[in-house]
């Protein structure tokens, strides 16, 4: 009772902060394990040798994943108000305009729907994504790598651990108000 008194209030801007600080600071400080993971996995004939520091294109699957999750969280207003916000700071951070951001994470989320097509999942549809972004298929025996898709025990591994990488909204709320 009294936790929803003493909600603390976010406004757009700075919610948009903590949901792209707080994405970006947990692919950041797992992104190693998620490494370790796929690079001792036994799905892989040879391994990929993954490097931990490459987790600019995971970063953008899990922003791709979780700016979905807004319009369905949030009034059509407020969820473009947020997303205008998010685009002009993740811009900054790619060093290109809010616009450019923009279209590289829709691209994304298009692409995401078209390799996952006809499921829906976002689970597997990062884990997907996952796959094809890091170049997995090379990595693979014969008979996945000639079909071009990925071994299905390797994706069950790394859908696994994706759900982790999605904004709880739940706990979120329980905690903060958004301004009007």
């Amino acid at each position: 009772m009294l936790s929803t008194i003493f909600k603390k209030r976010l406004s757009d801007n700075q919610l948009s902060n903590f949901f792209i600080n707080g994405l970006l600071e947990l692919v950041e400080n797992s992104f190693s394990d998620v490494v370790g993971m796929v690079n001792d996995d036994v799905a892989f004939h040879q391994n990929p040798n993954l490097d931990a520091s490459d987790n600019g294109p995971f970063s953008l699957i899990v922003l791709a994943a979780n700016l979905s999750s807004l319009e369905s969280t949030f009034e059509t207003e407020q969820a473009e108000r947020i997303e205008r916000l998010i685009f002009e700071k993740i811009a900054v951070m790619m060093n290109c305009t809010a616009q450019e951001a923009s279209e590289e994470l829709r691209s994304l989320q298009k692409f995401m729907g078209r390799i996952n097509h006809p499921s829906k999942n976002l689970i597997y549809a990062m884990s997907k994504a996952f796959f094809y972004k890091y170049d997995l298929n090379q990595f693979q025996d014969e008979y996945f790598r000639r079909l071009s898709t990925p071994n299905p025990l390797f994706l069950k591994r790394l859908d696994g651990i994706m759900p982790e990488y999605l904004w709880d909204w739940d706990i979120f709320f329980k905690k903060f108000k958004i301004e009007d």
